[in-house]
This record gives C-alpha cells, sequence and structure tokens, in this order.
C-alpha cells in the first residue's frame, strides 16, 4: 500500500496553488455517465481549488511552527504517489472538485483523503517521503540501523505483527511495517502531528528511538538546503488521455483484487446474490449503516481495538460490494450472526492476515 510524498510551498501564500479565478467548467452539471467518457486532460483542474488549497495551506502552517523551511512540489495525477528521487508529490484528481470527489465516491464508494483530517493524515506521510527524497535521509547509515534498506524491494503483500511496538501506528493496516521507506513515512508523520504527544504515547516503545531520530534530523536540516531539488511531475493529468470510464473499470478491477476471497463462504452464507434478492439492500450498505454498532460490540466481546475490527470490517464490506450480495434475511437476527462471523475473522486476521501493498 504504497502512499504519497508530500511537498509544500512558502506558508500562507503558497506558489502554484493560490486562486486563478473559477473557470466555467459544464462537466460540474453532468451526469455520471456522460463525466466518465471525459478524458482525464480535458477536465482542466489543478491544486488551486478551495479543498486542497485548505489541506495545503494547513500543512504548511504546520511544517513552519515545525521549523521545516524546504516546500516539496504538487500536482495532479490518477491518484496518490510519489515517485522515486522525485522531493514532490501527485495528489489525486478528484481532491481538486467537489464534482469529481462526488464521482469517485460513487465509483469506489469512499474517496480517500475526501475530507480535511484524512486528507492531512496522508499529507504528512507523504512529506516525509518527500523530505527524505530531498535530503537522501535513506543513504545515512544511522537511518538504515533503525528503519532498514531503502533499497530492499517492495513486496506485493505485507504481514504485519499487530502488537509490536517498534513501529507507530498511523495509517491503516499498520503501514509502517510494509517497507523501510513507509516506516519512516510513518514515523515522521506521526511526528508532525499538531499538539504532538509522541514521547507519552509511545513511552517505553523500542520505536521511541525512531521518533527522537526524526527528532534530531528534522533540527539539522532546519538551515539546510535540499540536495535534490527537482520539480519534475511523473504523469501529470494533462498528459493521461485515459477517459474516466477506463480509469475507475481500472481501479475498480484492482480494488477487487484487494480483497481476501477466504471470506467468501461467511459472507454468501449470511447474504444473498440470488435474482429474487436483487432489489434488498446491499450488503455493503448493509454493513457501513451498522459498521459502528457492531464494531462497538465486537469490541466488548473481544477486548480488542475498535480501529483493529474496523480494518476487516472495511475488508469485508469490500469483499460484499465485489461479490454483489443482497441482504436476504432479517435484520436482528443478521446483525448477530454477522458480529459473531466479524469476530472470528478478527482474530484470524490479527495471527494470519497478509495485506496488500498500495491498497
Amino acid at each position: 500500500m504504497r502512499r504519497t510524498r508530500k511537498a509544500k510551498t512558502p506558508s500562507s501564500r503558497v506558489r502554484g496553488v493560490l486562486p486563478r479565478g473559477r473557470k466555467h467548467r459544464a462537466w460540474v452539471r453532468w451526469p455520471d455517465r456522460k463525466l466518465l467518457d471525459m478524458r482525464m486532460c480535458d477536465l482542466h483542474v489543478g491544486v488551486e481549488g478551495p479543498f486542497l488549497r485548505q489541506c495545503l495551506g494547513q500543512l504548511y502552517k504546520e511544517m513552519d511552527r515545525r521549523g521545516i523551511h524546504f516546500r516539496p512540489h504538487f500536482w495532479l495525477s490518477s491518484e496518490w504517489f510519489t515517485p522515486e528521487g522525485i522531493p514532490g508529490c501527485a495528489l489525486p484528481f478528484y481532491l481538486a472538485h467537489p464534482r469529481l470527489m462526488q464521482l469517485e465516491r460513487h465509483q469506489m464508494l469512499e474517496v480517500e483523503g475526501g475530507t480535511r483530517d484524512s486528507c492531512l493524515r496522508i499529507l504528512r506521510h507523504e512529506l516525509g517521503h518527500a523530505l527524505d527524497h530531498a535530503y537522501l535521509f535513506h543513504r545515512r547509515r544511522k537511518w538504515q540501523q533503525l528503519f532498514g534498506r531503502s533499497s530492499e524491494p517492495y513486496p506485493e503483500f505485507y504481514k504485519p505483527r499487530p502488537y509490536s511496538k517498534r513501529f507507530v501506528l498511523h495509517l491503516d493496516y499498520w503501514y509502517a511495517q510494509s517497507h523501510p521507506d513507509e516506516d519512516f513515512a510513518e514515523t515522521f508523520a506521526v511526528w508532525m502531528r499538531p499538539r504532538p504527544n509522541w514521547r507519552k504515547r509511545y513511552q517505553g516503545w523500542p520505536v521511541l528511538k525512531k521518533l527522537a531520530y526524526v527528532d534530531e534530523l528534522m533540527s539539522e536540516i532546519a538551515d539546510q538546503k535540499p540536495v535534490v531539488t527537482s520539480r519534475a511531475r511523473h504523469e501529470p493529468i494533462s498528459h493521461i488521455r485515459q477517459t474516466l470510464r477506463e480509469h475507475y473499470e481500472e481501479k475498480q478491477e484492482n480494488y477487487g483484487r484487494e480483497y481476501p476471497d477466504f471470506y467468501d463462504h461467511d459472507l454468501r452464507r449470511l447474504f444473498s446474490d440470488a435474482p429474487q434478492h436483487a432489489k434488498r439492500e446491499s450488503a455493503a450498505a448493509f454493513l457501513r449503516r451498522v459498521r459502528r454498532e457492531v464494531r462497538g460490540l465486537v469490541a466488548r466481546w473481544t477486548g480488542e481495538y475498535e480501529y483493529t475490527i474496523d480494518l476487516v470490517l472495511k475488508d469485508m464490506i469490500g469483499r460484499c460490494r465485489e461479490l454483489k450480495l443482497r441482504v436476504a434475511s432479517p435484520e436482528k437476527q443478521l446483525k448477530i450472526d454477522f458480529s459473531i462471523l466479524l469476530t472470528v475473522q478478527t482474530m484470524n486476521y490479527l495471527h494470519t492476515g497478509r495485506h496488500r501493498v498500495g491498497m
């Protein structure tokens, strides 16, 4: 699950993200079926939209308070990513406009980074990557001793250790455990949070050494110019000739492969894909509706963190969507039966789970 690495620009007046005046965009009022046939390069959107401008502005303020003067660069592309060796970050095009966020939700049922808080969480993580690229932290001996070698290949899957105290907890799925680069970016993101309490939160954990090292690094580079200053942009949206329909067909196919098929037997036992139930509520919608209630119930039964349980629940919701399952039994009993299934799968997840890098 490789994520983006962020970049910045001057604090309140941000180069490249100042409002340029709104252009008339007819596609804002188009229905999904028509909008999906538009090429991404013809959207003519940039990072100057209100939502991204607000999130980036907040990021720059946090950087100023932390004494970080380097500013990476941002551009729009098909998804979150940071190209190797470039101290900047691609942001997903849908964050540029509310209509595109709406389309993303219709197509994918969620908008990654679509709220201010979630966007800033990813931005802080990606900023860690951008700083690493700019100052080449990964070449330092101590960095390698603490995090590992950046040259290690990214695995397609990784098997996290949920109870390990050698890694911080920031993004989902214990992402810090997927690769040394992600370990550093996640550690930086925790260090970067407003009102930092990492010394108290991780007191007694071995990972505290990593956080202290990040603290040292940020103090060291406060007045240093970056080693790498490239402003290159990889796959900018202006160069993508793919239609939105093609983009989402590809994304949905990849998204479906992320959900493990070992849920299938039990989910089919609780829900149905039979034609006579085609007009009933989808299983995915039902589980999203009862998500909080069921999660709390399973947490009380198992003593596990709701955070952990929600990761399993998210996977199961995704698999229900892929299988096109529907509700076919009374809700009261269905909630009980699903809660039992979720309890079993949560325990299996903690001991045998494999998580895809790039999710």
